[in-house]
């Protein structure tokens, strides 16, 4: 399904505009977020001009006929998906503030680059490095951080390291990865969830018979996550996103979805097994009044002689680990790479990036 100019009217200039990522009306303002995590409001003299009740009435019914679904007291939430765009609206039933849109774009596009990365602040050198390698290693990662905080993004940018040959299998329920759009020309299979007919936890288990080598789940949420592990501990590798705020709350956060403490008391240590990387992505503010995203933690999860152990690898923007443990240099071994800080991926892609912004 596509949705033209013709059907966004006086937001056409917000949604046509690539630097704007969501465009959100709560019945009264329109908020706009940038590809910085920037928010500002629009004027309030554009929404007391263009966003009339005849206009969001229009807009709503556009939707509603295309999706052909029904839109009312009963049926308070419309959503519509695109290539590149998904529009949620909220009934005034509901959103008391009046009717609500949000409009999130999700371009088949990767907007981190290493190069801007790497001017931006957003990790060292020598971290991405790392990282890289721990793709290249097949280790297991998980990107967290608040919501909007750029999660998916992160994930998209270190999947494109992932071997052409190593079958990709994405599961979602709002296609962001976009993984065959963002690496065409390697083996992936994209599956579309929905809570009726094919939830999570059905995805993975057929996953698992489709010959993968990684599972990308968009967000580990619920139960599903269980069966996320257990892929996992089959020699599986994968990546995920999950909403927390401090690495060495994972293995926690993990527990508290599964659906009974007797799944939370065996799997404790299967977390630990499973597990290998943990990313934690905030923004600050610089001195210039900009805003920017960066990794703030960077931790390995580690299951030695019996003993689960979280270690630091990034604190504070910074690198702090002072040596690996030998069980990861074994692994960086086994796997040919002799210097985990050094990668020759990163630095074809820093030349290709880098000539691409000049």
């Amino acid at each position: 399904m596509e949705l033209g100019k013709e059907y966004f009217g006086p937001l056409w200039k917000f949604v046509s505009n690539h630097d704007i990522t969501d465009i959100d009306y709560n019945g009264t303002e329109i908020w706009l977020t940038n590809i910085y995590n920037e928010r500002f409001r629009v004027s309030p003299g554009f929404v007391a001009e263009y966003m009339t009740p005849a206009f969001v009435e229009q807009f709503t019914q556009r939707i509603a006929n295309v999706v052909s679904q029904q839109f009312n007291k009963r049926n308070p939430e419309l959503e519509a998906e695109t290539s590149e765009l998904r529009v949620t609206i909220l009934h005034e039933s509901v959103a008391k503030s009046g009717r609500t849109i949000s409009i999130r774009k999700t371009p088949p596009v990767i907007r981190l680059t290493a190069e801007r990365a790497l001017r931006e602040d957003f990790c060292t050198k020598e971290v991405m490095a790392v990282l890289i390698n721990c793709v290249l290693t097949k280790m297991n990662l998980v990107f967290c951080g608040m919501p909007g905080i750029g999660k998916t993004e992160c994930a998209k940018f270190f999947s494109q390291f992932i071997p052409a040959n190593e079958r990709v299998i994405t599961i979602e329920d709002t296609l962001e990865l976009r993984y065959s759009k963002t690496n065409p020309g390697k083996d992936c299979v994209e599956m579309k969830v929905s809570e009726d007919t094919f939830d999570y936890a059905k995805a993975i288990k057929s996953s698992l018979r489709l010959n993968p080598k990684w599972i990308m789940l968009s967000e580990a949420r619920s139960k599903e996550v269980k069966y996320l592990l257990e892929s996992w501990s089959t020699g599986v590798r994968g990546m995920t996103t999950l909403h927390t705020d401090d690495v060495r709350n994972v293995p926690d956060r993990i527990l508290s979805m599964l659906e009974n403490r007797m799944d939370a008391d065996r799997m404790e240590n299967d977390i630990y097994h499973a597990l290998d990387v943990g990313l934690l992505i905030r923004k600050r503010r610089r001195e210039d009044g900009s805003i920017c995203r960066y990794i703030d933690q960077m931790c390995f999860y580690l299951r030695e002689n019996g003993k689960n152990q979280i270690l630091m690898a990034v604190s504070d923007g910074s690198y702090v680990l002072k040596e690996l443990p030998q069980q990861l240099v074994q692994r960086f071994q086994r796997a040919g790479i002799e210097d985990p800080f050094s990668c020759g991926l990163l630095e074809e892609e820093l030349a290709r990036t880098t000539k691409e912004v000049l």
